[in-house]
Formats: structure tokens, sequence, C-alpha cells
């Protein structure tokens, strides 16, 4: 099987855990649950797991949320009074005489320790979590400068020559919840779009019953074939098919498809879409985990969870950082006794360097990210099934595309209209259209819709019937009309010399002829029809400096007219579905990047072979297993999209990583103290606010990215939910 760049088999579940991804389950604070990871890990957890709602990962995360304001809002009450009996407090506010009292140490002691042990317990239970585990990180950071400082301030009231941390300890420990408290917020915010795509199914549905009466029953409980009825107005329950009725239906929601589509009977409907002005009655088709809606939500929710090749990297910058600042924090105490500074001040100094250092930013950065690209694809159509193919597409070289149903819609439709005689190009339409309404064949339908979509009116035929393998013939107003092949002007030995038709021909077009009167009074040209925004799409591209290219198994011929209409840079006819994987690897072989875009069916082989491989249109078959990406929409301005968004994540991903990181290239070396000599120290509760500070500044830079949305190829429309 086909390997991506990294080595990795292309085919393996983007869902899977990588190891040291969770944690071991311990018990989190005193609440006798179960905590799956380190807060420092939740944002790979949580906000790249993005639980739906209602699950245990949310609920757990929501409990979190919940408990760090608890114990903010406590440790602040507390911390107050220990503020007043502070000797430095005191003598800035002038109010030493007036709380000055025997004992007042003691009391401090207790307030400052109900803040330790009540305050600090989830930065102390996570740090002996870290250790078991071997992997000290940010609790670890947390917990020894806490634990230094109160056990230092502590032995200070027993006896020790110094000056007690009781203030530092408190303010420091107040920071840190009420930072851990604002950034779990926007971990929450972050990863809620997958909780609103959750919100979109309803919970009712009006079930018809076998007399013909509906009863309002759960739509957990409407099995395959039952018939629903769907009032205008209210969203479809459940995927299915249309029995009765006839309605425009609102999928932008599911599929970024802004303007709402015709539904009929024997079109298929998808759960969540809303349904128009006109009551339709559906057929049940997929129930629970198979609808399109919960494949999105499992898909988003594997994605999230897939580790980022830019997150192995920022853990072992964390990693690093944790081990500098343990060394960085020891050395500081260390010169500063030695330069017989008094312990009090050693000790601050090193606290605060261990506190300003923790790679909280660090751990956020990439998963914060993650959580928001991925559901702000899924809600314009885009689903990524492997994160690390959709960081690729920031560097395509190339997008090869499947020709029919992928750059044109799959079906015949009128090109040109020729004029041969005396009749014009719109009655000739019409003719064509009269007697075609009554065949069933491809070349009959196009030539009807042409005439519907240029609202051309054309009565029903007379005497209607078929010219074996060559046409048809019938009366339309009294005429005898006929529209036949060319072999069946050949076997009347009727020539037609036109340079226009035979231009048509050189491009592979299927030509018909209108005769009347068994004279030919002009001809019509058929084709697969380009999409309109096929042509976007590529100039898009081109203009982000990728070569756009094309593979189908249609005649040189048509290729060549496709490939002159859409400016390809290169196209490759007559490719059977068995030899596109080799065509895709000999574009590899010349060292560039690619991209596959097809219908995933018969081009599977070849998006196994691309770097990248996206499936378009796919409808409600998000689980190919041989697509990277699966576009929902058969829109090609989807592809420029991806490409798009992946550049504007990796941009992000590389702002947080800078901000996470370079922050410390300053913080570090005044924590420490190395500009005392000049009057400027941190103490630790401001280093708590720097740090706190910088893993705000990264969950804020992160849901920016939702912005993207408006800018985003074919969906420019839209405005973010």
């Amino acid at each position: 099987m086909p390997k991506n760049q990294d080595g990795n088999d292309r085919q393996s579940h983007p869902g899977h855990s990588q190891p040291g991804q969770h944690g071991e389950e311990r018990p989190h604070g005193n609440h006798g649950q179960k905590e799956q990871t380190t807060h420092g890990e939740h944002g790979t957890r949580y906000a790249g797991g993005g639980a739906p709602q209602g699950s245990p990962g949310r609920e757990h995360h929501a409990h979190m949320v919940e408990d760090y304001r608890r114990r903010f809002w406590v440790s602040l009450a507390l911390t107050i009074p220990v503020l007043i009996l502070s000797p430095l407090i005191q003598e800035l506010l002038g109010i030493e005489e007036i709380v000055d009292f025997p004992g007042d140490q003691w009391v401090a002691l207790g307030l400052a320790s109900i803040i330790y042990f009540y305050g600090g317990w989830p930065f102390l239970t996570n740090l002996i979590g870290e250790i078991r585990r071997r992997q000290p990180g940010m609790m670890t950071l947390i917990g020894l400068a806490i634990t230094v400082a109160y056990v230092y301030s502590a032995a200070i009231v027993f006896g020790l020559e110094g000056e007690p941390l009781f203030w530092e300890l408190s303010t420091l420990i107040v920071i840190m919840l009420l930072g851990h408290w604002l950034e779990m917020r926007s971990v929450m915010g972050a990863s809620g779009a997958l909780e609103e795509l959750v919100k979109i199914m309803p919970s009712e549905a009006h079930l018809i019953m076998d007399d013909g009466a509906t009863r309002e029953v759960s739509v957990s409980d409407l099995n395959k074939q039952d018939r629903v009825l769907v009032k205008p107005g209210e969203k479809i329950p459940i995927d299915g098919t249309v029995l009765e009725g006839r309605s425009s239906v609102n999928e932008a929601l599911l599929t970024g498809e802004s303007r709402p589509v015709e539904k009929k009977s024997g079109d298929q409907v998808f759960g969540g879409a809303i349904n128009g002005d006109s009551a339709i009655t559906v057929q049940v088709s997929k129930t629970g985990e198979e609808t399109y809606l919960a494949q999105v939500v499992e898909t988003v929710r594997r994605s999230q969870e897939t580790r980022s090749r830019t997150q192995f990297l920022a853990d072992r910058v964390a990693f690093g950082l944790v081990l500098v600042a343990l060394g960085v924090g020891i050395t500081t105490l260390l010169v500063w006794l030695s330069l017989g500074e008094p312990a009090d001040f050693s000790i601050e100094r090193m606290v605060t360097v261990m506190v300003i250092s923790c790679p909280h930013a660090l751990g956020l950065a990439i998963p914060l990210v993650i959580a928001v690209s991925t559901t702000l694809a899924a809600g314009v159509g885009l689903l990524i099934r492997d994160r690390t193919a959709f960081e690729r597409a920031r560097g395509l070289d190339a997008v090869v595309f499947d020709k029919t149903g992928t750059l044109t819609e799959g079906r015949f439709g009128v090109t040109d209209t020729v004029v041969l005689g005396q009749t014009r190009d719109k009655e000739l339409l019409a003719l064509a259209a009269s007697l075609e309404s009554q065949s069933e064949h491809p070349i009959a339908a196009g030539v009807v819709e042409a005439a519907r979509e240029q609202g051309i009116d054309f009565p029903a035929p007379k005497d209607f019937k078929a010219i074996a393998g060559q046409g048809v013939e019938g009366r339309v107003d009294d005429k005898p009309v006929k529209i036949v092949s060319p072999s069946y002007l050949k076997e009347k030995e009727q020539e037609i010399d036109s340079p226009q038709l035979q231009e048509l021909a050189g491009q592979g077009k299927t030509v018909v002829f209108v005769m009347i009167n068994d004279k030919v009074e002009g001809a019509i040209a058929l084709a697969d029809i380009i999409r309109p925004e096929s042509h976007e799409a590529l100039q898009q591209l081109k203009e982000m400096g990728v070569r756009v290219m094309m593979l189908t198994g249609d005649s040189e011929a048509v290729a060549r007219w496709v490939a002159g209409e859409l400016g390809l840079d290169e196209y490759f006819a007559q490719v059977m579905p068995e030899a596109k994987a080799e065509k895709i690897k000999e574009i590899k072989d010349r060292g560039l990047r690619v991209a596959m875009t097809g219908d995933g069916i018969n081009d599977a082989p070849a998006l196994i072979e691309a770097d990248i491989g996206i499936a378009i249109g796919a409808g409600t078959d998000v689980a190919m297993e041989s697509a990277d990406i699966v576009l929902v929409r058969s829109d090609p301005r989807d592809v420029t999209a991806i490409v798009q968004l992946s550049r504007s994540t990796y941009g992000k991903m590389v702002q947080n990583l800078w901000w996470a990181t370079g922050y410390n290239v300053v913080a570090i070396p005044l924590a420490a103290g190395v500009a005392a000599p000049v009057g400027i120290i941190l103490p630790p509760a401001v280093g708590a606010i720097l740090m706190s500070l910088s893993t705000v500044i990264v969950a804020i830079n992160a849901r920016l990215l939702g912005r993207a949305r408006k800018h985003l190829a074919g969906h420019e429309e839209h405005k973010t939910r």
C-alpha cells in the first residue's frame, strides 16, 4: 500500500491515539472523578478531541471549568486578609499600627495553608501525576513553585530566619487559577463548533401512520422505511428520500451551499437541513450513526484528535522548556545565595523563573488551531480525515482533477446551436425539445433541459416515433420534424459543408441535426457541461502558484476542448481508471507535490497514490477510505478553499509557536533577576500574570482563524455563524 511522505500508512485511522497523547487516569482534585489528562495536556484532549455536547469528555471539561472558577473565588477572598497581614503591604498602605497584633503571622499561615491546599490542589495533584509518568511539564513547575514558597514561609513562622512569602504565594495561586479558568473557557469556545453541529439535528419528527395520520415521535425511534412529514420551515429530522412534494431545502449548515437546493420526488435529503415553503414526505433511509451529520461529527472528531506534525515539535519544545526552567530555577537560587542575597529573595527569584517559563501556552498553541480549523472546515463542507495530509496542502505544486463530475457536471448539455436554414436558433431548440421530451436518452434530456433553462416553451409533439438508432420524428405545430444523427444524413446522402460543424466535431462534441420537411434547418451540439465554478477554481489555484491538470478517459478531442476552455496547464486523455494511479506517480516523479481530486470511486487508486487524495461531490459518502479530505459539495472551488485554509492554519500555528516560546527569551532572564542591578525585579505574581496572559493570547489568536471563513473560495457570501 502506498505510503505518505512521512512513511505512514495512508489509510491508517486518523482517530487513533498516538503515544503520549493521553495521560493516565488518576483522581482529579477531591471529586473522586477520573481525569484523562493533565491540565497542561487538556488542549490536546479537549480542544483537539471536541467531544460532542453531552458526552462524558465535554461534561467533565465543563466541570473542570466550574471547579477552577470556584477555587479562584474562594482563594481570592482569603487572599485579601493575607495581603493585609503582610508587613510589606502594611508598610505600603501605612497601616502597620492598625492591623499589627500578636500572632498575626500564625493567622497568615492558616489562611495561606487553606489557599495552598484548596486553591493549589489541582496543581499539586497534577504535579504528582506528571512525576509518576516521568513526564515533567507545566504542572510540575507550578506545583514546585508554590510548594517551595509555602514550605519556606511556614518554616519562617516556626522560627527560621527570613521573611515569609505568604502574599506572594497567595496571589500566585489566585492568578494561576484565574488564568487556567479563562484559558479553559477559551478552549471550550474553540471546540464549541463541533457541538453546534450536533445541535443541528432536531429531536422529534412527524411520523406518518398507515392510516395517513401523523404522530409525534422521537427521532431516535425512527426506523428505515418509515415515512415522516416535514412541514414548511421545519428541520428535516433524518436522512431519507423525498416521496411526495417539491420544495427548496437550505443545506448551508451542513454543506456550506448558500443557495437553497430544489428537492423533488426521488431526491435525497439530509437530517438537519431546513425545509422551504412546501411540505414534503420523506422516507427514512439512514438512522443513527449512518446519517450524514453523524458521520460528519465523527470525521471531525477523529481529525481533531489526530496529532499534528507541528504538535510533535511543540511537545518536544515544551518538554525541553520544562527541563530548562528547572535547571535555570535551581541555578538562580544557588547564584543569588552565593552572592549573599537573603534566602527569601533567592527563593522568590527561583519561584518566578518556574512560573513564568511554564509551557502552558505552548501546550495549547497547536491543538486550539486544529480544533478551530477542523470545525471551520466542516462548517463549509470540507471534511478533513487526515490532519497530516491537510497540513501538506499548503505546499501543493499541482492539483490533478478528474474530468467527469468534477470539472464537468457529468451530464449532456447544449453548448452550441448552429443555424443552417431559415429557422432561428431558439425555434430550432424549441422544435428539438418538443420531440426529445418524449425520449429518455441522455441527449434528449440535455436538449429539454437547455430549452427550459432559456425559458423556451415547446408544445407536446404528435405522431412521435423513434428512428431506430438514428433519432426521433413527429409533428410539432403541424410541421414534420426530425432530430437525427450524422449517420442518418450520411445514409440519405445529405452532406452538410460547414466549417463551424467541423470545428465542433473536432472538439469531440455530439452533434444532432434538426430537419423540417426533410430539409436540414440547423444543428445542436452537446457535450459534458463544464461547471461554471471550475473556471474560478482553476484560475485561483494558478494565482496561488499551483499547476492545474486533468485526467480523463475521454477522447483526445474532448480533453483538448475542456483543457482549452479552462486554461489547464496539462491534460491526459484516454486514461483508464487502472492507469490513473500510474499517471499520478509519473507526475510525482517530477518532484511535484500532487493532490488528486476525483469522485472517490473510480479514482480510488489515484487518490491513494497522490500526496493528498481529495474526494469531491461525495454527498453522504464521507467515510471513503481512499480520500484524505472529503468535499461535500460538487464544487471544485472547495479544492482552492482547502489550500487557502491549510495555509491560514499553518500561519496561525507558526504565530502561536513563536509567541509561546519567544516571550520566554525575555521573560526568563528577567525572572531570574538579571535586571535587578538596575531595579527591575519581577515578583512571582507578575510572572504568573505574564504566563497567563501569553496563554490567553494564544487562545484568542487561534480563534481568530474563524475569520478566514468568509475569504474561502466559493464561500465569500457566508457569514461566520
